[in-house]
């Protein structure tokens, strides 16, 4: 017989935790980043192949959902690297603590935002 007091998923009963949504972030992002690799491979291709295909993929790049691609894509690459550093601090056996961890991950958006942000200020700056 099994006890009914046993939860049945932590999905389904346990609050999101921050650690647990930034985690899985991670694991988004990582796949988000595989997803623009592609695209900017096919972005390199365009180049190769002459300036009519350059200009047909231009015109999407520029176009608002090809901004929004490419700020998805910055973003991403940034909380991945924030927070793969953040993990490779815990692979050293330090910030475990629950307030460092915490600590850490609000460093880690904090950080990410300001550097997406940097980002793009300084490509429309030039």
């Amino acid at each position: 017989m099994t006890d009914s007091r046993t939860p049945l998923s932590p999905f389904l009963q346990y609050r999101p935790q921050l650690t647990s949504v930034l985690s899985i972030t991670h694991r988004i992002t990582g796949v988000l980043l595989c997803a623009g690799a592609v695209l900017l491979s096919l972005w390199l291709v365009a180049i190769a192949a002459g300036a009519e295909t350059y200009a047909a993929i231009s015109g999407h790049i520029a176009a608002w959902y090809g901004r929004f691609v490419i700020f998805g894509f910055v973003f991403s690459l940034y909380y991945h690297l924030c927070n793969g550093i953040r993990h490779l601090f815990w692979d050293m056996g330090l910030g475990l603590e629950i307030t460092t961890a915490y600590r850490s991950g609000y460093v880690v958006l904090v950080a990410t935002l300001l550097l997406t942000i940097v980002t793009f200020w300084a490509g429309s700056a030039s």
